[in-house]
């Protein structure tokens, strides 16, 4: 096999993973990945069967569901050992959806994507589940992904942009123009808002934490209900947003580990 074969096969296998992996516990059907990947159902049961024979994953006999299998839990342990920051994050989390009420959430840049890590309730009683461990979303989408994308550069905003249809899946409120728009606003709160643009009735707010390098790889995030979050309040959630992805990130410049996932 020619070395572009094993890369687009490579390509094919992270797919299914991940697509595999934002089904977070219910698992999924062969269909259900076939679709989420664009690929043809046989191809994504052939890839499932191999990938079973080595662990990676493991399929329900009554169900037929698949599931993440225990070799990528033992691989996770290891690399968590140079990747892994949610245990910095955790107390963030924690107060954030203990002095508002919300869900708190903290969620990793991985490549062109947000992965949401952790998530805490607060005691308010109605909830979003918009975000959950484990989801993934395109950056400029929800507001984790707008405000890790709002600090980089313009360049590489630009090109992200020209390359990436949101519309298609998002619908026209994420078009280039709009992005824009909302990018625009971060840079000048310091926090990004998502106005129910994923979920109608569903909102978020998020700030951004740096690496060393003084990139934006990860962002806290708080959601909830739109009364929630009226322009009178979101002040208060931004600066509480700012306070903790401040401290985060100045906690994270004096450890060892390295950005990202």
């Amino acid at each position: 096999m020619s070395a572009s074969a094993n890369a687009h096969l490579i390509g094919r296998v992270g797919s299914v993973l991940r697509a595999l992996s934002a089904v977070n516990e219910a698992g999924a059907a062969t269909s259900h990945l076939a679709r989420a990947t664009d690929l043809p159902r046989p191809t994504v049961h052939r890839l499932l069967s191999s990938l079973a024979e080595e662990g990676f994953v493991d399929r329900d006999r009554r169900t037929g569901r698949w599931f993440l299998g225990p070799e990528l839990y033992l691989l996770g342990q290891t690399a968590g050992t140079r990747y892994d920051v949610t245990h910095h994050a955790r107390a963030s989390v924690h107060r954030l959806a203990a002095k508002t009420g919300e869900s708190a959430f903290f969620s990793a840049l991985r490549g062109e994507e947000t992965v949401c890590l952790l998530r805490e309730d607060g005691d308010f009683p109605i909830r979003s589940f918009v975000l959950y461990e484990g989801a993934r979303f395109p950056l400029g989408v929800v507001s984790a992904g707008l405000v890790i994308l709002s600090f980089f550069g313009d360049a590489e905003i630009d090109a992200y942009l020209e390359r990436t249809d949101l519309t298609g899946r998002w619908g026209e409120k994420h078009s280039p123009e709009a992005v824009r728009a909302r990018i625009a606003r971060t840079r000048r709160d310091g926090y990004a808002v998502n106005p129910g643009l994923v979920v109608e009735g569903s909102w978020g707010m998020a700030a951004a934490v740096f690496d060393r390098a003084g990139q934006s790889a990860w962002a806290l995030t708080l959601t909830g209900i739109e009364t929630r979050f009226r322009p009178e309040r979101q002040p208060e959630l931004g600066a509480l947003l700012l306070h903790e992805a401040h401290a985060l990130t100045r906690t994270l410049d004096t450890t060892d580990h390295t950005a990202g996932l």
